[in-house]
């Protein structure tokens, strides 16, 4: 009865910390390595086509198991007006798939933000970027492909 209490006693515990496990990754700092964190720097170089710009960002996203989406990118020397997560590979131009909310000049994925299988699946094989578009480059001023 008392080993059977043990084992129990074992597997609950067990059960808990494989639960906090799971949560330390999303409490890690961006930069820090097991973090889950992709970071993307934005140039107008990997504008397709390429712009010429003093402009640049950078940050960070994760992307969980269930494709939803958080991070932020800064800009510096950019007025932007808007910025998106876009499907299409390094090269190719492609649909927003997620839009990012403006703050200044921090571009942050919504609260609900949320990859598709598809998409996640476009993400994981380095099919996503980031751009922030601006009134002189509406198709884009600044560009960074995600690659996890």
């Amino acid at each position: 009865m008392m080993k059977r209490r043990i084992n129990t006693l074992l597997a609950v515990l067990a059960t808990a910390a494989l639960a906090a496990c799971a949560n330390v990754q999303n409490a890690m700092p961006d930069w820090m390595p097991g973090s889950g964190a992709t970071r993307v720097t934005l140039s107008g170089a990997n504008e397709v086509p390429p712009v010429t710009t003093s402009g640049s960002g950078s940050g960070s996203f994760r992307v969980g198991p269930d494709g939803a989406v958080s991070g932020s990118v800064t800009t510096t020397g950019v007025s932007g007006t808007a910025a998106h997560i876009h499907q299409g590979a390094k090269g190719q131009n492609g649909p927003v798939i997620v839009p990012l909310t403006k703050n200044g000049d921090t571009y942050i994925a919504p609260a609900a933000a949320k990859f598709t299988a598809a998409q996640l699946q476009a993400f994981k094989s380095g099919n996503t970027y980031v751009n922030v578009h601006t009134s002189q480059n509406k198709g884009g001023e600044v560009r960074g492909q995600l690659e996890p």
